[in-house]
């Protein structure tokens, strides 16, 4: 698996500045210039002065290329937009609010939102599993008996404290995860059935939430209660693994992720899983998730 290197170097010496930042920025998204809707073409465009804005050469009409973006009407530099970008595209694990303000020097308040839109760009259909696709479901958070009286919610999604999240991975490709109320037969059909291909063999455990499943795939199951974890290829190993790696990961970087966030943390975690066999470096993939356009041209590399 090759995966290219992107170093803080090559992210110093590539957005050294705002402006280098800003022009990077009009070159992802206006690859053959800038069109004027005035003019009805694409014509020749200065940058004004003090601002993240170019005005057209022909008729003065201004175009904004962050808006649309997750910098639109922030006063934060895009220096520092691009470098949240490039520390979390830099770990595994994650990274908290906390280091953010520590190194950009801005208030936890400003850091822990940037983390935030970021993540919301994360997320993303990847169409239909296909092959053969592992599921399993799991648990999140704390017990509600565990915290003071005056903080518990008699409402947490899954009881107990707890959130339950499914998984679908397909062996050696992507993976999709989501959350759900509960562990129901119709619940899990309903969640299964519109993400994995008709042909595709799905491999569970023996849970009965996953009995219906059998109307609509070839269906595998390995016994966990018999100590069964692997058959062959029929196994949940992979999707079990992805959820060590989220559950580690969260609970080293983060004290607490409250429930009505926590799907951006799985987006985030989901991206990064799904690139991880990729030969370009993820800081490129994540900046190409900065608009919500269809296509993305690769930016040339800095050291090439």
């Amino acid at each position: 698996m090759a995966k290219a290197r992107y170093t803080l170097r090559d992210f110093q010496r590539q957005f050294p500045t705002d402006d280098s930042c800003l022009e990077w920025l009009v070159g992802f998204l206006y690859p053959a210039g800038i069109p004027c809707p005035n003019c009805d073409k694409v014509t020749k465009h200065h940058k004004l002065k003090g601002r993240k804005a170019f005005s057209c050469d022909m008729c003065g009409h201004q175009a904004h290329p962050t808006a649309g973006t997750i910098f639109h009407k922030s006063s934060t530099p895009l220096t520092s937009w691009f470098y949240a970008i490039y520390l979390m595209s830099s770990t595994r694990t994650g990274v908290p609010a906390k280091q953010l303000e520590r190194e950009l020097g801005v208030t936890y308040k400003t850091a822990w939102r940037m983390f935030k839109q970021i993540r919301s760009m994360l997320s993303e259909d990847v169409g239909l599993l296909t092959g053969r696709v592992e599921i399993d479901d799991t648990y999140y958070g704390g017990r509600e008996s565990n915290k003071q009286l005056s903080k518990r919610n008699p409402k947490t999604i899954g009881g107990r404290g707890k959130t339950i999240i499914l998984g679908m991975a397909e062996q050696g490709g992507e993976i999709v995860t989501t959350i759900i109320n509960n562990t129901d037969r119709k619940t899990m059909e309903r969640e299964i059935v519109p993400r994995v291909h008709g042909h595709a063999q799905v491999f569970t455990d023996s849970h009965r939430g996953f009995d219906r499943l059998d109307w609509h795939f070839v269906h595998f199951r390995v016994d966990h209660e018999d100590q069964e974890y692997a058959r062959g290829r029929v196994s949940t190993n992979a999707v079990e693994g992805f959820w060590g790696n989220f559950k580690s990961g969260t609970k080293g970087a983060y004290k607490h992720i409250d429930p009505k966030y926590l799907q951006n943390y799985l987006d985030e975690y989901t991206f990064r899983y799904n690139r991880r066999r990729s030969d370009v470096a993820m800081f490129n993939h994540f900046m190409a998730q900065v608009s919500q356009l269809d296509w993305w041209v690769p930016y040339p590399d800095p050291r090439a």
